[in-house]
């Protein structure tokens, strides 16, 4: 018997250069701006947490998530066992994980630059690490373990003090048993059960629990990231979060198939993801899309899958590799597959992109697990100028310089120039007092 397959439809087909002002400024515009009614109703929770305290955060999970908190704080032990718990090829695949990241970031550790400017003046730059870290890992639908990794892991290369993590409890008045256990293999100091921006709040100006902290990260829904903008006045965050995103550029020697499960694995993320295909050519654009029709009828968030590529997502074609990497430098992608030949060479034209995946076998589900770069990268347009979390993310710097006085005498004349043509004479004063010494 002949299957029937349903078209998937897609927001966008055709031509890449034929796309209307409009259509091109609907895909630039992503979702993620917080509505008035998440941004009024997230500030009253931040505000009664700092009014209420660990309280506050109990009648929140009795609200939000049903739970009867009878701690706030997870044992060690409860954790511990999670871990034991835990099926040994989750484990194994996870401590995979955990090793590349810690490999990878490892690498990528900032180190104190000191150089001398002019005799006897040297300028130096130290990287400190964060005191405290805070982590949100959502719970409700997904429980995301990688997230964890991706977080704790860069914190504890960095040499963070201390790394607490806060995920919404589950029935059993505990977070979700991987993540948990994700916890205990990434070295997280304390966990605590509570979620939503509430614990946003809680790790931002701290409880009678939950201990403030240096910087939160983390990924969460429209209120997570709505209170991290709220509290970022009082506390570091990471790159503010959406829905994922994933922009295709391939030829005519790609594999439709692989591009297809490509698109499908990111559009399953959420309704609001965006997916784009750009192929070089009209035909290999036409076998994605037979392809997606082909896979989506079996999966099994399919319905998530057709709402992403029904509102965000584009099946387009272009006539050049150029006209492709224009857009991609404009659409500044989370995540940028090339599926084309020669994809090492179009890499060293691209620039806006949270992570490159370059060649069709690099999958950018292996980027999300466990090959060792970071799944924490901006969304929304903003790899134009944010970057993927690391261990950068997870030390402040402190400069430092040192003048010897003559030195100091040879600064003085011009130093003081400086300060009276900027109007400010007790800086020139305490310049000159240098010259006669």
């Amino acid at each position: 018997m002949t299957r029937t397959i349903e078209k998937t439809r897609v927001k966008y087909s055709g031509k890449l250069s034929e796309l209307s002002a409009n259509a091109r400024a609907s895909l630039l515009q992503r979702a993620g701006s917080a509505s008035e009614l998440v941004r009024i109703q997230t500030t009253e929770i931040v505000r009664r947490v700092r009014a209420e305290g660990d309280a506050g955060l109990r009648e929140m999970a009795a609200t939000f998530d049903g739970v009867a908190l009878e701690e706030i704080e997870v044992p060690a032990s409860i954790r511990r066992r999670a871990l034991a718990e835990l099926d040994p090829q989750v484990r194994s695949a996870l401590e995979r994980a955990a090793r590349n990241v810690a490999l990878f970031h490892s690498a990528d550790l900032p180190r104190t630059v000191e150089i001398e400017t002019e005799p006897g003046v040297a300028v130096g730059r130290r990287p400190d690490p964060l005191q405290r870290v805070g982590i949100y890992s959502p719970g409700g639908s997904a429980a995301y373990a990688s997230s964890v990794l991706m977080a704790a892991v860069p914190a504890r290369v960095a040499g963070v003090r201390e790394i607490i993590l806060c995920s919404p409890a589950q029935a059993d008045g505990y977070p979700a048993g991987i993540v948990l256990a994700a916890c205990e293999l990434a070295g997280v100091d304390r966990v605590f059960g509570v979620g939503g921006a509430g614990a946003v709040a809680a790790m931002a100006y701290g409880t009678e629990t939950v201990p403030r902290v240096d910087k939160i990260v983390g990924p969460g829904n429209a209120y997570v990231a709505e209170a991290k903008l709220q509290v970022s006045r009082d506390v570091g965050i990471d790159t503010p979060a959406g829905p994922s995103e994933l922009l295709v550029i391939c030829d005519d020697d790609c594999d439709a198939d692989t591009i297809a499960r490509e698109v499908i694995a990111q559009a399953e993320h959420d309704a609001n993801a965006s997916v784009i295909v750009i192929s070089i050519g009209e035909d290999a654009a036409a076998k994605i899309a037979a392809a997606i029709d082909e896979r989506v009828p079996d999966v099994v968030r399919g319905d998530i899958v057709r709402a992403a590529l029904g509102q965000n997502g584009a099946i387009l074609s272009a006539d050049k590799i150029a006209e492709a990497v224009e857009f991609a430098a404009e659409f500044a992608p989370e995540h940028l597959l090339l599926a084309i030949r020669n994809a090492d060479t179009v890499l060293r034209e691209i620039r806006n992109a949270g992570c490159v995946f370059v060649g069709e076998s690099s999958s950018v589900v292996f980027g999300d697990y466990i090959s060792g770069g970071n799944h924490v990268l901006p969304t929304g347009g903003l790899a134009r100028s944010y970057s993927g979390l690391g261990a950068l993310d997870f030390v402040r710097w402190t400069s430092y310089q040192r003048v010897t006085p003559e030195a100091a005498q040879r600064f003085a004349a011009d130093t003081a120039i400086l300060a009276n043509a900027e109007g400010l004479p007790a800086h020139a004063e305490a310049a000159l007092g240098w010259s006669d010494r």
